[in-house]
């Protein structure tokens, strides 16, 4: 039975349960300032281990992580998020394939590491790295393990660098003027392209906008949702600081008056009453490329961003506004995502400090 016992702060909750041998055994559930709130808990935490008939000290390592993500985190998460859950489940079932999770070992752990990273970039061994973390913090939690096996691993990922192609200013004042040229309320890609070049905007938050956004007597765009593609409903931004209201120039305002011609809600909604997906923004992107003879291995939509900020970075704009009109929630983000952006404009700027200080 649950129980409470009264200290300093307030009350600690304790829930009481049978483990797979059948022996009592007791489990805190923290301290709380009411003595029903500790109950509460408590209760609820027998309930919740009641419900798991099982032997969590013999479960491999991948049926808890399992069983881990789909407690905690399903239910919390978007959908492209679940999908990374489900990926790493593939990957430690790949190589620890049904080894208990009591039985891993760091070293073990770290081999796993620099397995995983020989062929991935450090941004998705860390992403991995620290899922499976705090998945194994439950772990210790829950009394499977004792000690945490992820604790001081080094990270090891493919050190080969990533060439990444994007557009000139002029190859960007080529693209826009193609656009332009061949705007067509009817087809609403066009028009999303446009507003990416001018604004920088992610695919989701492009994709979500009503006309409640878009601020024509002050020249703004309010960025509160974004969409998802798949289940083609509204969701949250992809973080807090993902809400924003961003400037935006009167030409790109013009342009997209014209689709209001389509009587729609939502901006880029067509007259068959569907926003364009993925797939048919890179489509249309690609053959607007082909045919003014602008060639960029891997460019797709999203790469439109990056041009974005290499435009404004040409032009002087300080890395701490084009962070904020991103709607990243730290600087280090824009420089860590556009550092090869950066570094070429440093090298330039170098230059130009020497001469100006030499004119001293």
């Amino acid at each position: 039975m649950s129980y409470v016992r009264k200290a300093k702060k307030g009350y600690y909750g304790y829930a009481s349960f049978r483990d797979s041998n059948g022996k009592w055994r007791q489990k805190s559930v923290g301290c709380f300032k009411l003595k029903r709130e500790a109950l509460k808990a408590a209760a609820d935490k027998e309930n919740e281990l009641e419900a798991v008939n099982i032997d969590l000290a013999s479960m491999s390592f991948v049926d808890y992580y399992e069983r881990w993500y789909k407690i905690y985190k399903a239910n919390q998460v978007s959908s492209i998020s679940l999908s990374r859950y489900r990926t790493i489940q593939k990957v430690i079932g790949q190589y620890f394939d049904n080894t208990a999770l009591v039985d891993i070992k760091r070293s073990e752990y770290q081999e796993f590491i620099n397995w995983f990273g020989k062929n991935h970039a450090q941004s998705t061994v860390s992403k991995l790295n620290s899922i499976i973390r705090a998945c194994i913090g439950y772990a210790i939690d829950d009394d499977v393990i004792t000690k945490d096996f992820t604790h001081n691993v080094q990270l090891v990922f493919n050190m080969k660098k990533r060439k990444v192609e994007y557009l000139n200013n002029d190859e960007l004042i080529k693209l826009k003027t193609a656009v332009i040229e061949s705007l067509n309320h009817y087809n609403t890609s066009r028009y999303m392209i446009l507003t990416a070049i001018y604004t920088g905007m992610r695919k989701s938050e492009i994709q979500a906008l009503t006309w409640k956004d878009i601020d024509f007597l002050h020249a703004t765009i309010t960025i509160n949702k974004s969409w998802d593609d798949t289940k083609k409903a509204f969701k949250p931004t992809k973080t807090e600081s993902s809400n924003r209201i961003i400037k935006v120039n009167r030409e790109l305002l013009k342009r997209l008056a014209d689709l209001k011609a389509n009587n729609t809600t939502m901006v880029f909604q067509n007259v068959l009453g569907t926003i364009p997906t993925s797939s048919a923004l890179n489509k249309t992107l690609l053959s607007i490329m082909k045919d003014v003879g602008i060639e960029k291995q891997g460019f797709h939509f999203h790469s439109l961003r990056h041009v974005h900020v290499a435009y404004l970075l040409s032009k002087g704009i300080d890395i701490y506004a084009i962070s904020k009109r991103l709607g990243h929630s730290d600087i280090t983000i824009t420089l860590r995502a556009y550092s090869y952006l950066i570094d070429e404009y440093k090298a330039k700027n170098d230059s130009l400090i020497i001469d100006k200080l030499a004119e001293l």
